[in-house]
């Protein structure tokens, strides 16, 4: 049968001062590699979970912040396309105006020719004004999130209430200012063909086109203005949902990371301690050698 060993009291006390030192020396290492004063739930349970969720709250606003950038590159996306097509609108203003004032039947035909082919590129320009699939100056996309001509970006990241701190976006349907151009440079039931005949029906065909591309320009202007207002809004959105994960992020990393500096000041006394608790382990067993040396 195994005999226990006894130590002295000295030699015991001695003994669990270093054990108690070398345990300290494993968790600040630890600390030092890892840079976190709480690694799990053991360390401290409180700063564990409150940082997880402060961490998981910017993470999910993270994806919000997304959502919004796109939402505004798809708006930059349609008033980039709203000034493009405001410059061939100017274009079509300037061909017709010429051709009211040309003599020669043949110069406004071309003109009128040239004039169709620019009104073609309204459509054109508008089925490129797209960003990721979405296109607010395109009617029927199936992209649109609430509907043909609608795009929804959240501001949060909570699921309820529906319709709560978000923004609904209305795209423009593009047949809003094409139409009226068709419709009045057709007035006279010729369209732009009319243009190469002579008397008063040409005048009156032009006339009609000029006052057309007016209203058309008017609407584009209006929606450029409403898109931009609504894209300056997004970006301040998206800029506070930034400060709010930084504010998160920084609130959880003062509950678990570690001051390296304390940190490595504290294994330096550590190490230190353990150095004199192997020494004065050793002076308290040399009573016991003592005794050994009578035999």
């Amino acid at each position: 049968m195994a005999q226990e060993i006894t130590l002295s009291t000295a030699t015991r006390t001695n003994l669990l001062s270093l054990q108690n030192t070398t345990g300290l020396i494993g968790r600040t290492q630890e600390r030092l590699a890892t840079g976190l004063k709480v690694n799990s739930a053991i360390d401290d349970a409180l700063a564990f979970f409150k940082a997880r969720n402060l961490n998981a709250r910017a993470s999910d606003l993270s994806s919000v912040k997304d959502g919004i950038m796109g939402g505004i590159s798809v708006l930059k996306a349609a008033v980039q396309g709203l000034e493009s097509i405001e410059s061939v609108l100017k274009q079509m203003k300037a061909l017709a105006q010429s051709a009211i004032s040309a003599p020669e039947s043949t110069t406004r035909a071309k003109l009128a020719s040239q004039f169709n082919e620019l009104r073609s590129q309204v459509d054109n320009l508008a089925e490129d004004s797209s960003f990721s699939g979405v296109n607010l100056l395109k009617n029927g996309s199936a992209a649109f999130v609430a509907g043909a001509d609608q795009m929804t970006v959240k501001f949060n990241e909570r699921v309820e209430p529906i319709g709560v701190n978000q923004l609904v976006v209305s795209g423009l349907n593009v047949s809003d200012f094409t139409s009226i151009m068709a419709q009045s440079a057709t007035a006279t039931g010729a369209g732009t063909e009319v243009w190469g005949v002579t008397g008063t029906a040409a005048i009156t065909a032009i006339t009609g086109a000029i006052r057309a591309i007016d209203s058309a320009l008017v609407t584009v202007r209006q929606s450029a203005q409403q898109f931009g207002t609504q894209s300056s809004m997004l970006q301040i959105r998206a800029d506070f949902t930034v400060n709010i994960i930084n504010t998160l992020k920084g609130g959880a990393a003062e509950l678990v990371n570690a001051d390296l500096n304390e940190e490595s000041a504290n294994l330096l006394s550590l190490q230190t301690r353990q150095q004199l608790g192997t020494i004065s382990l050793g002076i308290a067993q040399q009573s016991e050698q003592s005794i050994l040396r009578l035999f």
